[in-house]
């Protein structure tokens, strides 16, 4: 057999594998043995999914299955077995208002974007909320407090946080780890047996990082059982390749295009590498940016998932069985292919391919040799100019990268810096990597604290406080783009609310909109006759408070301010009769 599979360790380092013949039979992902029938399905609406777990989503798999709740609110939501509530959570994004219960079994469930808890639950976070003087929270929950048996009422459906349309997120984890586990592995009433979809084939020339370069991307069509290429053999003018594809998952019933759950690359019926999607952290969840060719997606094309393991990436979802899935051509012989994929139900499809090395290696189309300075995976990387620094860190990258930059005068008319053009948004970094700039107009001593530095890709912006150093201003982001330093000197604005001395006997609810030129809000405090007063900011829109028991009746005072990134201030003090 004149190929070989190589591991990649850092970039154009390869090592040989040469005995790979025992995996040839061994089962590549042992079966699960998660308990069945040992949760119900927790929401009371027709049971079915939006999306499942493994989804691929921004920045992140999908962590759970989203179950159906006929596109309304305020469904009741029942404990799937067992066990005490253990945590309740509430933020502006994310999982908006959730629930966690541990079960005896050493599993946890947890429930997302909720409406109201049931009574003598929403009463207990509402106390430790004006304890802690804060409506974002993540409670600990002492074990014997609110006990809950299988189907029991837990709380209503909601539309909170981060979700589009109502629906109720539901998760699986492991108690002790809090690996997040694939539900549908837990015998769900979910029936399913169409097998995945494959619709494109992506071949990637390994002699080159994949940032730079567009795969060659191959339709499939399903012919005899099987899907392939319109031309069933492939000539790769490269000794070094790796494979992706694009695929997607349907159930009975419903037409959504949801994650598959597992496929595996064979090269002449010998198993090479695979992916599964169970058993994932949400410290490990971002790693999807390097699961998929991340800068093909950014370009406005589809979703492909990497059959092998880019250099930064350890093996999280993958299993190595012979190779990380580089494959090593070493002459023009012909080799069979082939990709299985399957959904959690075990339903099957498969890609079947010839391939052949060609002749004279040439660059892939959209590939660029300009490099102003080599990056790599597992190595602190530094970029260093008169007036700008960029230090990344040994697992920041998931492949080599030809560094570029470039600076221009800004525009921009609050920047006290030039406009530092730092690679490109189309490139992931795993972690928070560091940003120095200097500044490059004059800003008096009583003003550097107002100094903020803002990240723009794309047509969005984000700003962070900067620290300084000497003469230094320093920023962590997670993507690259542009940057510059603004003097951010403007309060935020607070709207709404009610006229003064206003009597609101037959309101309901007071309501504040706060905005901010840089949209950076970073506190928001408000006081009722001296003390804090609750008011709610889902998906960080609106500032609400619904009056209750905390307000009396007569005369009152409320006082509100606001703070941005930046640390200017905005105070108002309304009184009002209730």
């Amino acid at each position: 057999m004149n190929f070989r599979f190589i591991t990649l360790h850092k970039p154009f380092l390869f090592f040989t594998i040469l005995h790979f013949s025992y995996f040839a039979s061994a089962q590549v992902f042992p079966n699960k043995h998660y308990p069945q029938g040992y949760f119900i399905y927790p929401v009371s609406a027709k049971i079915g999914l939006v999306a499942n777990f493994g989804e691929l989503r921004p920045n992140h798999y999908h962590m759970g299955l989203d179950c159906r709740t006929d596109q309304t609110e305020n469904h009741r939501v029942s404990a799937a077995a067992d066990g005490y509530i253990a945590h309740v959570r509430i933020e502006p994004s994310g999982f908006g208002r959730a629930i966690y219960i541990n079960h005896p079994n050493g599993l946890t469930t947890l429930y997302g974007h909720l409406n109201d808890f049931s009574p003598a639950l929403e009463k207990y976070v509402k106390q430790q909320q004006y304890k802690l003087e804060s409506w974002n929270i993540f409670l600990d929950i002492p074990p014997g407090l609110f006990p809950v048996k299988q189907g029991d009422f837990i709380a209503y459906s909601g539309n909170t946080g981060g979700s589009q349309g109502p629906h109720l997120h539901f998760e699986i984890r492991d108690t002790k780890t809090d690996k997040v586990l694939n539900p549908l592995l837990f015998g769900l009433p979910l029936p399913d047996n169409i097998p995945p979809a494959i619709s494109r084939l992506a071949v990637y020339d390994r002699t080159i990082s994949t940032y730079s370069q567009t795969p060659k991307l191959f339709s499939l069509k399903m012919a005899n059982g099987f899907y392939s290429p319109a031309s069933p053999m492939i000539i790769i003018n490269s000794d070094k390749v790796s494979f992706g594809i694009s695929a997607v998952d349907r159930r009975n019933g419903s037409s959504n295009p949801n994650g598959i759950f597992q496929s595996i690359l064979y090269v002449d019926d010998r198993p090479v590498v695979g992916f599964q999607l169970d058993s994932i952290s949400y410290n490990e969840t971002r790693y999807e940016n390097a699961h998929i060719d991340y800068k093909l997606r950014a370009s406005g094309g589809p979703f492909v998932e990497h059959l092998s393991r880019l250099p930064g990436y350890p093996q999280g979802v993958y299993k190595d069985i012979s190779s990380d899935g580089v494959i090593a051509l070493e002459d023009e012989s012909i080799h069979q292919v082939r990709i299985e994929v399957k959904d959690a139900n075990g339903n099957t499809s498969q890609v079947k391919f010839s391939i052949k090395k060609g002749g004279a290696k040439s660059l892939p189309a959209g590939s660029s040799i300009y490099q102003q300075q080599e990056f790599h995976p597992g190595f602190v990387n530094v970029f260093e100019r008169n007036d700008v620094m960029v230090i990344l860190g040994e697992q920041d990258l998931y492949d080599s990268i030809g560094f570029e930059y470039s600076k221009r005068s800004s525009a921009d008319q609050m920047a006290v810096s030039d406009l530092h053009a730092v690679h490109t948004g189309l490139v992931p970094v795993h972690g928070y990597f560091t940003v120095k700039l200097k500044l490059s107009k004059f800003v008096p001593l009583e003003d550097l604290s107002g100094i903020v530095m803002e990240r723009s890709w794309g047509g969005k912006k984000e700003v962070v406080k900067t620290k300084i150093e000497g003469e230094w201003f320093v920023g962590r982001f997670r993507e690259f783009g542009n940057f510059q330093l603004l003097l951010d000197k403007l309060p935020p604005v607070i709207a709404g609310g009610f006229p003064e001395n206003a009597n609101l006997s037959r309101s309901s609810r007071i309501v504040f909109v706060v905005t901010d030129n840089n949209h950076s809000i970073n506190n928001f405090w408000a006081e009722l006759n001296g003390k804090w007063l609750r008011f709610t900011n889902d998906k960080g829109r609106t500032f609400i408070y619904k009056f209750d028991e905390m307000c009396p009746s007569g005369e009152n005072e409320l006082r509100v301010r606001v703070d941005d990134e930046a640390g200017n201030r905005t105070g108002k003090v309304y009184h009002f009769t209730r």
